[in-house]
């Protein structure tokens, strides 16, 4: 039994991606709950937000932007950037803007973890 529930209805900013990116990681559980089997690390905070790296994701190098009900996923470009917004989930044009300018000034430090959990860009 996992230790943890989160009902499916749970917007993104508990690790449910709302087009089920993720349910591959997952043990859905009767009356909707799911129950994450991977761990989720952040990398990053900032302002409320979290940026994630997932370990069993793909190229291009890239960072999930999680929080209260929202979700971005920017295409870091490295390593010399700038990031690209790739899809958002319930951000405001001027989050995604501020979004986007504090990963350009994390950038090198995001590029080295992908580099870490992934090998190349």
């Amino acid at each position: 039994m996992c230790p943890t529930l989160l009902d499916v209805s749970t917007p993104a900013g508990l690790g449910f991606s709302w087009n089920g990116r993720w349910r591959r990681i997952a043990k859905t559980y009767p009356l909707g709950f799911i129950c994450y089997t991977t761990r989720m690390p952040s990398i990053l905070r900032f302002e409320g937000l979290r940026v994630v790296i997932y370990p069993n994701d793909h190229r291009p190098a890239h960072v999930h932007v999680i929080g209260k009900g929202s979700e971005a996923v920017f295409v870091l470009n490295c390593p010399s950037g700038p990031p690209n917004l790739r899809e958002s989930y319930h951000f405001k044009a001027s989050e995604l803007n501020r979004i986007a300018s504090a990963l350009s000034a994390e950038l090198l430090a995001l590029c080295a973890k992908w580099r870490e959990i992934h090998g190349n860009y």
